[in-house]
Order: structure tokens, then sequence, then C-alpha cells
């Protein structure tokens, strides 16, 4: 597990779920695997893989055959639909992560597509997720900060009044214990030296966040314009977790130019993106967005908040609701020197990927309450939407029994899927016994921190003889799962 990672003080292990694995022709009978429309789309089962970030693209955004290694493999066990991971709208440097922000990527996501349709003989619908997100720095060295980064105010020069100028008082600052930074630095200065700089939407004083209203909505829809000359079957608007468009509807948005305040001012932002794009792409493609249901951190949206936000996002016409929980910088702990800040290391990180030591509640289905409830308030405003649900489910019953009940219409799984990309294929076959099943001890969450290659440590358990074995950067992990021959 991570070190630093914020885990609950009870630290009580959990055992996994039994998994009630059916036998084929009840597993072929089951909610789970019957079909499902996400408006103009059909989906041949209810299950879902939801975006989960490799780290295998180059620096510029383009698609490596990591990249296709990667979602090949995942296709190969034949799920309702795969959702690409977060994919950058923007056509900037931002590290091995995909980009949809230039015209230039679309070959190489369209041949992804094709990987995706062959590995699962065309039972696969795939989407995209398309994310903005602002900028944050590395945790700069003290000497760095103080010498280069700080910007100078009366009160800082006046604690120092023997320096003789600016240069002098950045080094006796500089040469000041710890305790006194605190005194004498405000609360974002005392952030970008523990944490990096990082921007939020609320800081209008600067140009390009004061216009992102005026400027995403085009480059979303030139995004999912995009994916459908790739060939992608949807798009996945981003709103959730730390990035740009959850920040506009979390109740911390405090914007006073109509983009926030209000559930309404929160809501304008990504419903005028949604727009944007659904004039962009029309009517005959599915378009849905994933968002959070609760923020888990203090002075956030909670689950009352997030029933509007379904409610709205229904009655626009989005096709399919995918609900998150936590994930946020606010409540994430300090990085190490040189490392960016990462939005799951906090207690609303947790909240979204629970391990088996956990409190009282467990981690299993712990988003399952509050997603039913968006799913209640979305059904009496005479919505049909379907709604998805994630968040430590690795078992077929758990995901039936949610379908029974009503609490969600699709269930996910991505840490599962991970641990065996077939586990669906498996379960459908009558064959859920031979599922590799995740250990939920969050190894994967660990290299995703590290920006490393994500894979998952069952995999070096077995078939480390087959003659095709693909090794990660360090040569010490598989890059994809085992091969499972039925």
């Amino acid at each position: 597990m991570i070190a630093g990672v914020w885990r609950p003080p009870q630290r009580i292990r959990h055992d996994l779920p039994d998994g009630q694995w059916p036998d084929e022709a009840t597993a072929r009978a089951s909610r789970w695997f019957s079909p499902v429309q996400l408006g103009p789309l059909t989906l041949e089962q209810r299950t879902w893989v939801p975006a989960m970030v490799p780290w295998r693209a180059t620096e510029e955004g383009e698609v490596t055959p990591e990249v296709l290694g990667w979602y090949e493999r995942f296709a190969r066990g034949r799920p309702g639909a795969i959702v690409v991971e977060a994919t950058g709208i923007r056509d900037v440097p931002s590290g091995p992560l995909l980009r949809i922000g230039h015209d230039r990527f679309v070959p190489g996501l369209r041949e992804l597509v094709a990987v995706v349709h062959e590995a699962s003989e065309g039972h696969t619908r795939l989407l995209v997720q398309l994310i903005d997100f602002l900028r944050i720095r590395r945790r700069p060295e003290p000497a760095k900060f103080f010498r280069r980064f700080l910007v100078l105010r009366d009160a800082h020069r006046a604690a120092v009044p023997e320096a003789k100028d600016d240069a002098a008082v950045r080094e006796a600052l500089l040469a000041m214990p710890p305790e006194r930074w605190a005194e004498l630095l405000d609360e974002r200065e005392l952030e970008a030296l523990r944490f990096g700089e990082r921007e939020r939407v609320t800081d209008t004083h600067l140009p390009h966040v004061r216009e992102l209203p005026r400027v995403l909505p085009g480059l979303f829809a030139d995004a999912a314009r995009r994916a459908r000359e790739a060939g992608f079957h949807g798009v996945e608007l981003h709103y959730a977790h730390a990035y740009t468009m959850a920040s506009f509807l979390s109740r911390r948005n405090t914007r006073d130019d109509g983009y926030g305040g209000s559930v309404e001012g929160r809501l304008r932002l990504p419903l005028e993106v949604f727009a944007r794009v659904r004039a962009e792409v029309g009517d005959d493609y599915c378009v849905g967005c994933r968002f959070l249901a609760h923020e888990v951190i203090e002075g956030g949206s909670d689950v009352d908040d997030a029933m509007s936000f379904g409610e709205r996002f229904a009655a626009a016409g989005m096709d399919f609701l995918s609900l998150s929980r936590g994930g946020k910088f606010e409540d994430a702990k300090p990085p190490k020197v040189g490392w960016a800040a990462y939005p799951y290391t906090g207690p609303s990180g947790y909240e979204c990927m629970p391990t088996v030591h956990s409190d009282e509640r467990g981690p299993f289905g712990r988003n399952v309450e509050a997603v039913a409830r968006i799913r209640g308030a979305v059904r009496a405003a005479g919505h049909g939407t379907p709604v998805v649900v994630a968040g430590g489910i690795c078992s077929f019953g758990q995901a039936e029994a949610i379908l029974e009940r009503g609490e969600a219409d699709l269930v996910a799984a991505a840490r599962q899927t991970l641990a065996d990309p077939d586990w669906f294929r498996k379960v459908q076959l009558g064959r859920g016994h031979e599922v590799r099943r995740c250990k939920l001890t969050n190894y994967c969450e660990a290299l995703d921190q590290k920006h490393a290659q994500v894979t998952c440590q069952l995999w070096d358990r077995e078939g480390l003889d087959e003659p095709d074995v693909r090794l990660s950067h360090d040569g010490k992990r598989r890059l994809v799962a085992p091969r499972w021959r039925e």
C-alpha cells in the first residue's frame, strides 16, 4: 500500500464478499448480463469498465502499442462498455496521458477503436472520457520557492527590515525556521510551498481562468467531434474528482460571474458544455457524464447537490450518468519534494478507492446508497436516464443485488477488472470460480500516484513462462494480465 495515504483509523480488515458465482443459465438470465439502452447506443450487457489511467501514452499524448495492448486485454473480456482513460481536450503537454485536442490524434485513436472491436469480436462498446484540468506545479525545494516562485508582499519585506533589497528579503525568509514560514506566508503561499502551486476555477484574476466559460464549450465540442470521427461509440464528459468541471460544480465554487455560488450558477457551465457537445455530434451519438455523488471534503458538494445535478443533466438530455465519489485535492496529503499533489491521498481519496482495511462500513459498495438516492431523484423527475454505479464492487452477487433493488442501471468495476479482465466472461460462462479476485490493497493506485505504468501484482503470479510476456519499463512487472484459455 502507499506510504502516507490516509486510511480509516479503525483499520478493520474485511474479507472479500462471497462471489455468489452463478451457473451459465443463471448468468445469462441475470439483470447484469441483460441489454441496456444509453440513448441511441445499445449495450449487450450492464457491465462497465470505468476510465483508468495506465500511463502508457507518449509524452505527446499519442497512442502507443502499450496503450493498444491495455485496451485489447480488457476487450477480450467482452464487457458491455469500456470507457477509455481521461483524455485531454487541450493541445498542451500533459505527460503520458492520451490527448484528443488536435486532429493529429485521431488516427491513433481510430486504431484503438479498431483493436477493441476486433478483440471483443464486436461485443463491447467503446467510449472515451474527455477531461480538462488546470495547472498544478510539483512541490518545490524551499530554496526554489523563495528565490523564484514567491511573489513578495509588503508583509514579507516588513518581517526583515534589515534586508536592503528584494533578493536579500528572499534569502532572509529562506533562512527562517519552517514555523516562521507558517506565520508569514498566507494560505495560498503555504500551499504553494508545501504542495506545489495549484490553480482553481475561482482564480478569476487570472485571464485564462476567467475565460474558462467562454473557452471550454468549444474545446469539449471539438474533442467530441474527433471522438466520433475516430469511431468511438460515445463520450463521457469528465465532471468528477479534482478537475476543472467538477470544480465548477463544487459548493466551493464562489465565482461571482454567474458561473458559481448557487446550484444554478454551478450547473451553468457543465450544461453549456453539454449543449455545445450535443450540437456538435448530434442526437444520434451517445453523450453522458461522470460526476460525484459526494465530494467528501469540508464545504464541498453532498448528495443533495448531486441529486440536483442528476435531475438537470437528465432533463438536458444526457444519455447516461456515471457516479463516483471523492478524490479531491483539498484534503490530499503533502507530496514529496519534486512530486505533484495526488488527489487520492486524503479521506476523499479513500472514499473513491477504499481498501480492505476500512471502518465498520467496509470498502464494498460505499457509493451505492448515495447513487440510489440520485437515481431516485432522476426517476421522480420523470427521466429514465441510465445510472452507473462504481466503487468496491467485485462480485456477481453485489452487482446483481444492486440491479435487483433498482439502485442503479449499470454496475462498473475498475480494480476487479484490472485484476482479471476476463472476469465478466468467466461469470457469464458459469465459471466464476476461475475469477482472479482483486485484493483491494491498491497496489495499482501506488503505481498511479508515481505516474508509473499501472499493473496488478496478481498478474505476476502466473503465466510467466508465456513466450510473449511484455514487461513494464522497470522490467519487473507484466504489462497486461495473463492470457485466459477458455
